[in-house]
């Protein structure tokens, strides 16, 4: 839908002809490699997305465990000591899971995580960006990094060096 729309747009301005539209782009992946506070939240998050990770591992593997000690008992095991270890089992599959969910699934304590950390960097390179667009009179500007197949772009309507100036930090210096 969005490509479509993108499609759309691009067709209207190029029939209108009559107005002069000025367009740029901007390497958000190259821009956000030059801010510490980016490069700091995301050393955070994948710190705590390996821990929690190895959490879900551990579970899962003893699970794995208490699998495989139920098979090689099962044939000693009474009927209700069977249900009991199934049950015991299942229930374990189940919170570990639970667990998973509530740290990597949808809108989980890592999403937020992510949200509290890079969301107020995202918006001010936006403010950024948005100022460039209007000093130097911009009608679009578009990510080389999204969705949008950019075929050609001539490096002069690259604006990513203009960001990054405009945030504070040097461009063609990358933080490690």
């Amino acid at each position: 839908m969005r490509k479509i729309l993108l499609t759309l747009v691009f067709v209207l301005v190029a029939g209108a002809g009559a107005f002069a539209q000025r367009f740029a782009y901007v390497d958000s992946e190259y821009i956000l490699k030059h801010i510490p506070e980016y490069t700091s939240a995301q050393k955070q998050l994948d710190a705590v997305s390996a821990q929690w990770q190895k959490e879900v591992d551990a579970n899962f593997a003893d699970i794995e465990k208490l699998y495989k000690a139920y098979q090689a008992d099962q044939v000693l095991l009474t009927d209700d000591m069977r249900k009991r270890r199934e049950s015991e089992i299942i229930e374990k599959e189940k919170q570990a899971k639970e667990f998973q969910r509530v740290k990597f699934g949808f809108e989980g304590e890592l999403f937020q995580q992510r949200s509290r950390l890079i969301k107020p960097i995202q918006e001010k390179v936006a403010k950024a960006i948005q100022f460039i667009a209007d000093a130097q009179q911009l009608d679009m500007i578009f990510d080389k990094n999204s969705e949008v197949t950019l075929l050609y772009a001539n490096p002069r309507l690259d604006k990513s060096n203009d960001v990054i100036t405009r945030l504070g930090y040097k461009p063609g210096v990358f933080v490690k």
